[in-house]
């Protein structure tokens, strides 16, 4: 009974926790205007990695999304289609997690690299006053790719390696 309440607890702190440190990342991104629109270096995409040690990091990231896009001055389009990028790349970068090198999970940043690109920049093609660009989509998807691609593998991964040294949470999923 006791292990259940432990579980319980972890279910609800876990997403918690990691949704407001996304949350106060992302406010801190975009003091500096990089939070929003096609140029994107959220801080709080490093903590894309938390998936491969919880299954609850999955629902934090989620969260911690769906709240920061609320102050998006993108409005209900970022709220619903950038929460699902996030979620979506939550989901992935936990199935890469056997995927290593010398230990290191090195494709689990991709997902959100990849599907921030393409959501994300497709997204920001179709908010265009003329409407959706293919030109305008690959411009964004690499604008938001390059800086998904920094945050994820330059801050991400070393983030990785200090959780799995601390043993912030119990195991890491191989």
């Amino acid at each position: 009974m006791f292990e259940h309440k432990n579980q319980l607890v972890e279910k609800i702190v876990v997403p918690s926790i990691i949704a407001a440190i996304y949350v106060a990342l992302t406010a801190i991104s975009g003091l500096f205007g990089l939070s929003y629109y096609g140029v994107q270096f959220r801080i709080s995409e490093a903590l894309a990695v938390l998936p491969l040690f919880s299954p609850y990091a999955t629902a934090g990231l989620t969260l911690g999304c769906f709240i920061s896009n609320l102050a998006s001055p993108l409005g209900i389009i970022d709220i619903v289609f950038g929460t699902f990028s996030t979620f979506l790349s939550a989901v992935l970068t936990r199935k890469l997690a056997f995927i290593t090198f010398k230990g290191v999970p090195v494709l689990a940043p991709l997902p959100p690299v990849v599907v921030g690109a393409v959501v994300v920049g497709a997204m920001l093609s179709f908010l265009l006053p003329k409407g959706f660009s293919f030109y305008y989509f690959i411009i964004f998807a690499l604008s938001v790719g390059t800086g998904q691609f920094a945050v994820c593998y330059g801050l991400g991964l070393p983030l990785f390696l200090l959780v799995k040294k601390l043993k912030i949470f119990k195991e890491y999923k191989k």
